[in-house]
């Protein structure tokens, strides 16, 4: 898959049923995605797997983080959006 594709789908799949959660993951996929490593960006596909109040309670640090590979991730969410880890 080439990077215009890979972009488009994660914007796709960033839209999700929370508007909070649109909030925090649209711009992040717009503005920081194609900037993140292939390990990153590979993390960030996985991560939109999981439901949406658990990534919700995730980013916004309300609950310890379940699957450690979304650690990461979720630090740069976090870290675009001004929210301390």
């Amino acid at each position: 898959m080439d990077q215009r594709e890979e972009l488009n789908r994660a914007k796709w799949a960033s839209r999700r049923g929370l508007l909070e959660l649109d909030l925090l993951l649209s711009p992040f996929v717009l503005e920081a995605f194609v900037g993140l490593s292939d390990a990153l960006r590979r993390d960030y596909r996985e991560l939109l797997s999981e439901g949406d109040q658990d990534l919700l309670e995730w980013i916004m640090g309300r609950c310890a983080i379940a699957d450690e590979r979304f650690v990461n991730i979720i630090l740069e969410i976090r870290r675009f959006h001004d929210i301390p880890a």
